[in-house]
């Protein structure tokens, strides 16, 4: 690492223009090169699921590890920071500098489309796993970037809405996990978001210069939200270093005039600079620099890794009779159901979304794990979602090769051929330029459709702009599509309009598709255009109702049936927000129909937010799986045959209802915060709101009881506690819990949520074995945000310390006077 001082020496040989271009990205992933001062590309990429790198497609796939609420809900932050590490390693593989992740807003409801991608409902949950994720990957020599600072909670209008919130919630709630971040982990980047809080907005606000670089000692780079910053010269006096995406924006030659009239200090210029060097040296992007190296890990170790973190996350809600884990000697026949069973959904949309070398879905993973010793029956049961899904494997060939996908060509405004390829996949994404010399105009998909079965046959197109699509040669349609009104442009991304045509086909049958696409830029964005689209195909259906009786009759048949249902990419995605938590579809109806033919059913809930269950008391055996990551079926497999044990607890509240839940939707352009700190479990029973499953709890496949606690009586203020609890493993087996400690202050004379997490830790015991778990629950936690005094202050008094297994089971407390 260079010194500070032969950093600002390199600065200061740059010229102001130099200088200040350095400030906005180079394109939509990377920064400038500058040789002048031994500054090579440095490259960005989104992370939360796994590294994407420069190319959104399958011919650069990644690593997808589980989604950040199943992260969270491992509650182990070595496994965490273990995670972390083989992230960093995928992001040297695929040449990126620093990954924007984590995500640390808070789980403020879950109506949130962003849910999955966020950690948890509670700050200090949220900071654990958070410094955990952060230093498992800056050991690697990557850089992390916590974002979306801050009050980024929800999506509906995003770009523009106004978070208001009360300074003691914005403190002790929304700011505590950057907080740690930044002064525990030591994170390289922060992002900056899109909304503005009490009226400033965030690109803009003072609390970038004020909270980061002044209280907390931020010595790293802010960058912008990916085309957040809307103004130059308000946003350059701000503590903001890196306009993202580039290489147009609001700062370049604006930002040049505003220096050279005196409207901005050269000084701030230089400082911006500085911590973009900063943060080069760190990644090794600096001459003279190198960067720590991460491990390395093949592709059998990385599997091996994936599987191990997701059953640590998986949790299981329901147990009842102890079906869980299954008795595999007596197992001859599973059902699998649902629509997630043979395709399941590994990962939320938007910045999360990556290409995986592969995806295992539960079906598969059953039959490796059970062989051909158990018969594994397949029923879809109905459909989750109402979009015609991306084409694939096995109907679309390539035409005169009949290698498996289709051949795309690049024609300019003459119809000339500039470039074409062969694709196995039908989804085509690029943000920013294309991989090709000359002007694209026109982009033209070329396939041949081969039935299995005769029936209907669905094609379509997806994306935003002007579409036309042949089938057998006959035009099937010619149309324009475009985002509904007020639509967040990430939604034509990640959901984008569809135009269809069916077409009838007997088994075995041809037919030749072309799908053509003209260019045109993004709306809301500048500079180069890139492309987003799909190709779109559904096989015959039978039908819900259909399919619902034939699901029945294979459940009644079974010994056990794995019903396996979730969202779709309609409800969790990035750019929108959950217009209500019921199950999409008609999946309840499925539940209730197989849970009346088969007492042995275990409903897995493939989905990264909290879901209605409306039938949960029908059911055997609940299991939360969340967004699994690429080893999802093995993982699940492993759980429910007991190779492995569900060791996740909930990182935020499962409501049993929809009522007293906070709102996304701003009024007249503002979302206020009414809600204070009350948010999930700190709520739990106020504005009319149910628990279904609370905060912390996951049942195991053991049994533990809480025997002792001890804490001193008393404790002086600014010092930490030492908490000993004694539990013992009371089941029959092995196995690891999450003891968790909490605070209340009954009589407390400022307002104060139900309770609050002060600390957690994991123990491990054979049956019978009692451990003991040691919690040091710091000065913070007795303390709250003084507006008045601007600082933490402290209510002398006693307050009770209860542990248990989760935020609604505490049967052991004890009382300390903090004075």
């Amino acid at each position: 690492m260079l010194g500070e001082p032969e950093l600002a020496a390199r600065v200061a040989s740059l010229t102001l223009e130099q200088k200040v271009r350095l400030l906005t990205g180079a394109d939509f992933w990377s920064l400038h090169p500058e040789p002048a001062v031994g500054l090579r590309r440095l490259v960005v990429s989104d992370g939360p699921a796994g590294v994407r790198g420069e190319r959104w497609d399958e011919r650069d796939p990644s690593a997808n590890v589980p989604s950040p609420t199943a992260l969270a809900a491992t509650w182990d932050e070595e496994l965490v920071e273990e995670l972390g590490g083989l992230l960093a390693s995928e992001a040297r593989r695929k040449g990126v500098d620093v990954v924007l992740a984590p995500t640390v807003n808070l789980h403020r409801t879950p109506y949130a489309g962003r849910h999955f991608e966020c950690f948890s409902e509670d700050p200090l949950l949220t900071a654990r796993i958070g410094v955990s994720y952060v230093c498992g990957l800056q050991d690697g020599g990557v850089g992390a970037t916590v974002k979306h600072f801050i009050a980024n909670d929800s999506e509906t209008q995003r770009m523009t809405l106004d978070a208001r919130l009360d300074e003691r919630t914005l403190r002790e709630l929304y700011l505590a996990p950057f907080e740690a971040i930044v002064r525990e982990a030591g994170v390289w980047s922060v992002m900056a978001s899109y909304n503005a809080v009490n009226g400033e907005p965030m690109t803009e606000s003072p609390m970038l210069r004020n909270i980061l670089h002044r209280e907390l000692g931020f010595d790293g780079l802010v960058m912008s939200d990916w085309f957040a910053t809307r103004s130059t010269e308000a946003s350059a006096r701000a503590a903001l270093d890196l306009v993202m995406p580039g290489p147009v924006g609001p700062w370049g030659d604006s930002l040049l005039a505003a220096v050279r009239t005196g409207a901005i200090d050269p000084a701030t210029i230089e400082d911006k600079v500085l911590r973009v060097l900063r943060l080069a040296a760190r990644v090794g992007a600096l001459d003279g620099t190198t960067a720590a190296r991460p491990p390395t890990y093949h592709d059998a170790e990385i599997a091996s890794a994936l599987r191990r973190i997701a059953a640590a996350g998986f949790v299981l809600a329901r147990n009842d009779r102890g079906l869980l884990p299954l008795d595999r000697g007596r197992l001859r026949r599973i059902a699998v159901i649902g629509p997630n069973a043979g395709a399941a959904r590994t990962l939320g949309g938007g910045s999360a979304t990556v290409y995986p070398p592969y995806t295992v879905a539960p079906l598969e993973g059953l039959r490796a794990a059970l062989g051909p010793g158990v018969e594994i029956l397949l029923g879809v049961g109905v459909r989750a979602s109402s979009r015609v899904p991306v084409a694939g494997a096995p109907w679309v060939h390539v035409p005169g090769g009949g290698a498996p996908g289709v051949e795309v060509r690049f024609l300019d405004a003459d119809g000339t051929v500039i470039a074409s390829e062969r694709r196995p996949g039908c989804a085509f994404t690029r943000l920013g330029s294309l991989d090709h010399e000359g002007p694209v105009a026109r982009i033209e998909v070329n396939t041949v459709l081969r039935a299995t079965d005769p029936g209907t046959y669905t094609v379509g197109a997806s994306g935003l702009g002007r579409y036309s699509m042949s089938v057998g040669g006959k035009i099937a349609f010619d149309e324009r599509l475009e985002l509904r009104p007020g639509a967040d442009i990430v939604e034509g991304i990640m959901v984008p309009p569809q135009a269809t045509h069916d077409v009838e086909l007997d088994a075995g049958e041809e037919i030749a598709i072309l799908l053509a696409h003209d260019l045109a830029p993004l709306p809301g964005a500048e500079g180069p255009t890139g492309m987003n689209f799909q190709l779109n195909l559904a096989p015959p259906y039978r039908g819900d109702d259909e399919e619902i009786e034939r699901a029945a009759a294979l459940a009644g048949e079974a010994d056990v049936v794995v019903l396996v249902v979730g969202t779709t990419e309609e409800v969790e995605s990035e750019g929108f927000d959950r217009a209500s938590l019921s199950l999409p579809g008609r999946q309840d109806e499925l539940v209730r129909r197989i849970a009346a033919v088969n007492r042995n059913t275990v409903v897995v809930v493939n989905a990264g937010a909290p879901v209605l269950m409306p039938w949960v008391e029908d059911v055997a055996a609940v299991l939360l799986a969340w967004f699994g990551g690429q080893e999802f079926g093995s993982a699940l497999a492993d759980v429910l045959l007991g190779l492995a044990e569900p060791g996740g607890r909930l990182p935020t509240t499962w409501p049993a209802t929809e009522a007293g839940l906070p709102t996304v939707r701003p009024t007249d352009g503002v979302l206020r915060y009414d809600e204070g700190l009350s948010i999930g479990y700190r709520g739990a029973g106020r504005d009319g709101r149910t628990t279904l499953f609370p905060f912390g709890h996951g049942l195991g496949f053991s049994a533990w009881e809480y025997e002792s606690i001890d804490a001193p009586r008393h404790a002086h203020p600014g010092a930490a506690v030492r908490v000993t609890i004694g539990v013992r493993n009371s089941g029959r087996r092995p196995s690891r819990d999450v003891v968790q400690v909490y605070a209340c202050r009954p009589s407390s004379a400022i307002a104060r949520p139900v309770r609050w997490l002060v600390g957690f830790t994991a123990v491990f015991a054979e049956p019978g074995d009692r451990a003991t778990a040691t919690i040091i629950v710091p000065p913070r936690a007795f303390e709250h945000w003084s507006p008045e005094d601007g600082g933490w202050a402290l209510e002398p008094g006693a307050f009770e310390l209860a542990a248990g297994s989760s935020s609604a089971s505490l049967p052991i407390s004890t009382w300390i006077t903090v004075a």
